[in-house]
């Protein structure tokens, strides 16, 4: 197991080229403005969940962070749960979407979109 040199939230090339996709397919790929906002809320089959969306505006107490290209921000509270977590994208026969790869969460749900730590 790799230690990472600095805490930082990732993102993987083809996670990068789905968020390029789908900023173009919203009309705010030319908009400098935008970046993926990530976060962590209560809820889901182990007690919490990711969020994810594309946001313009950041908040005083948020973490902006870049990764391959891609500006990724989140509050606080969230970035201690996503410390050195990579956002993926699969595309597979087994489910399609973003996932997040976290060495954080000490188990996950069968979905993959909630977890505990």
């Amino acid at each position: 197991m790799s230690v990472a040199l600095e805490n930082s939230i990732y993102i993987s090339d083809k996670a990068k080229d789905k968020v390029h996709q789908l900023m173009q397919d919203a009309g705010i790929s030319d908009d400098k403005s935008y970046f993926v906002r990530v976060g962590v809320v209560g809820g889901g089959c182990s007690g919490l969940s990711y969020k994810l969306d594309f946001d313009n505006e950041v908040k005083p107490m948020d973490q902006a962070f870049e990764d391959n290209g891609i500006k990724i921000v989140t509050d606080l509270k969230s970035f201690l749960y996503l410390v050195n977590t990579t956002l993926d994208f699969s595309d597979g026969l087994n489910g399609k979407g973003f996932y997040f790869s976290n060495p954080n969460a000490s188990r996950t749900c069968g979905c993959g979109e909630s977890f505990a730590v």
